[in-house]
Formats: structure tokens, C-alpha cells, sequence
């Protein structure tokens, strides 16, 4: 794991840091492996990859981000890019993977309440999602709002938003 890490810091070939974090993100559905690439400053890089103007690369991240997600520890680090992955969602092209990816990462970081309020600013994007896009994109929509929703300090916010 080590090696992946430092092998993505070193390069700037799309092809391996793609690989690379596809093994990272395989070996992230292993809970030891999630708090091992935490402790070993992964996430830090795996969210420098979310600026890469390759959309493969920050798919593949994002991904990566999703298996890592499910650690709570992992999720306090994740947190500071919520804002990021949520404009990559409204940049990325409609019904993308990138998108989907940005989506699914946003559906486990919205489990609890406690990020919620870095998605706000995004509702208005979501239920664009809601009425343009595909079934998959519109069912990974729906997880995240029905997230949000559950959390009543967010009623405002969701019932205000601009379409």
C-alpha cells in the first residue's frame, strides 16, 4: 500500500495513477487496509488526484474515496473535500461515471448529519440531477437527498432550493 501511495505521488502518467488507485480502492474494501492508507497520509493524496484534469483519474479516486468512506475516521479526513467532489458533480458531464462516482461518495458521507451542511449549496444541483438525468443517476440522487432529508435542519434547505 505503501508502495501505491508513493508510486501516485511520483508520477504523472494517467494509465498508472488510474491503476494505482484502482488497487487502492480494491484493497480499501478491507476495513484494516482503510485505517493502514489513512495512517500511511492516502487520503491526503488520493485527494490531490480529485484536482487532476484527467476525469479517469478523479473517477478513480472518488471511488477509491468510497470504499475508504466507510471508516468513520477515514470520513473526518474525507469531509474537507466534500466541496470539491461537489463542484466535480456539476462540472462532470451528465450521466458520467465521474458523476456517479461523486454521487455514491456523497451517499456515504451523508449517512450521518455531519456533513451535511458542505452538500447545501449542491441541492439545487441534486434535483437537477433529479429531473435530467438517467435512472442510475437519478437512484443515486435520490440515496443522497433521502439522506439529507433525514436530517431536519436541512427541511429549509432542501424545500428552498432553486430548480
Amino acid at each position: 500500500l505503501q508502495k501505491l501511495i508513493h508510486l501516485l505521488q511520483a508520477t504523472d502518467d494517467p494509465l498508472i495513477q488510474e491503476q494505482a488507485l484502482i488497487t487502492l480502492s480494491n484493497s480499501a474494501a478491507f476495513s484494516v487496509n482503510q485505517d493502514i492508507i489513512r495512517n500511511l497520509d492516502g487520503l491526503s493524496v488520493i485527494g490531490g488526484m480529485l484536482s487532476d484534469c484527467v476525469p479517469k483519474v478523479k473517477e478513480k479516486a472518488l471511488n477509491a474515496f468510497n470504499n475508504l468512506s466507510m471508516n468513520i475516521k477515514n470520513q473526518e479526513e474525507i469531509q474537507v473535500y466534500i466541496t470539491q467532489v461537489c463542484r466535480n458533480i456539476e462540472s462532470a458531464p451528465l450521466n458520467s461515471d465521474l458523476q456517479l462516482a461523486g454521487l455514491r461518495l456523497l451517499t456515504n458521507m451523508s449517512v450521518t448529519s455531519d456533513y451535511h451542511h458542505k452538500m447545501i449549496n449542491s441541492i439545487p444541483c441534486f434535483l437537477h440531477l433529479l429531473s435530467e438525468g438517467t435512472e442510475r443517476t437519478q437512484i443515486q440522487v435520490l440515496k443522497v437527498l433521502v439522506n439529507l432529508s433525514a436530517n431536519p435542519a436541512m427541511t429549509g434547505h432542501l424545500l428552498r432550493a432553486q430548480v
